[in-house]
């Protein structure tokens, strides 16, 4: 699949074979979600830049490496996005948060917008877009257009686990965005959830139900 990674780290791999266990509750669903986020992110950061800037050590002056370009930001799409936002920050403290509030109507599937924030500056950075799920990839779509429609032009998606038919629509609307999964699950069930999936996310990330 072009623009689509999936990140096949054993310790990725792992942990996602532990969320999707239905006795895992909730403190440890959250944790874990938060540790795959960070794995994640490492592996979609690979290609960053780097530049030589020279320090001085408590032994010598030295060239060492440093991010160049774009700074980074965040934007986790509520409620569910908001588990993923600690891990990504714990290895990037410096990125800035932005948060997109989109709910999927039960009749149509189609996302509904009811809160977009990000940072000033957002247009001029890299940008993050996560969620844990990728389902019919209504939500996630419609968060990039978002985001493009204020300006934001080097977007990256993360979802710990897509379903085929979510990976096709963002590559038929968004086919500029690279997209990082740990998973690429069967197919959505009748009421749009994932399958094999691990329910609903949010609900397990915040004990909601």
């Amino acid at each position: 699949m072009s623009n689509v990674t999936v990140l096949d780290h054993p310790l990725i791999q792992h942990k996602v074979g532990i969320i999707r266990r239905k006795e895992v509750g909730t403190r440890d669903f959250r944790s874990i979600i938060s540790e795959i986020a960070g794995f994640m992110c490492y592996e979609a950061t690979r290609d960053l830049k780097l530049k030589d800037v020279e320090i001085e050590t408590p032994i010598c002056k030295a060239v060492v490496k440093e991010l160049s370009g774009r700074k980074l930001a965040v934007v986790p799409v509520l409620r569910a996005g908001l588990g993923m936002v600690d891990g990504i920050l714990n290895l990037i403290p410096a990125a800035k948060v932005g948060h997109i509030g989109l709910y999927r109507d039960p009749e149509t599937l189609e996302p509904v917008e009811y809160y977009c924030k990000l940072p000033a500056d957002c247009d001029e950075r890299e940008v993050f877009v996560v969620d844990p799920m990728l389902a019919t990839g209504g939500s996630a779509s419609a968060a990039i257009t978002l985001l493009k429609e204020h300006g934001c032009r080097h977007i990256r998606l993360m979802n710990i686990i897509a379903a085929p038919v979510g990976v096709e629509r963002l590559q038929k609307d968004h086919p500029d965005v690279d997209i990082y999964i740990a998973a690429l699950d069967d197919h959505l069930n009748e009421h749009g959830y994932i399958v094999p999936g691990l329910g609903d996310a949010g609900d397990r990330i915040f004990g909601t139900k």
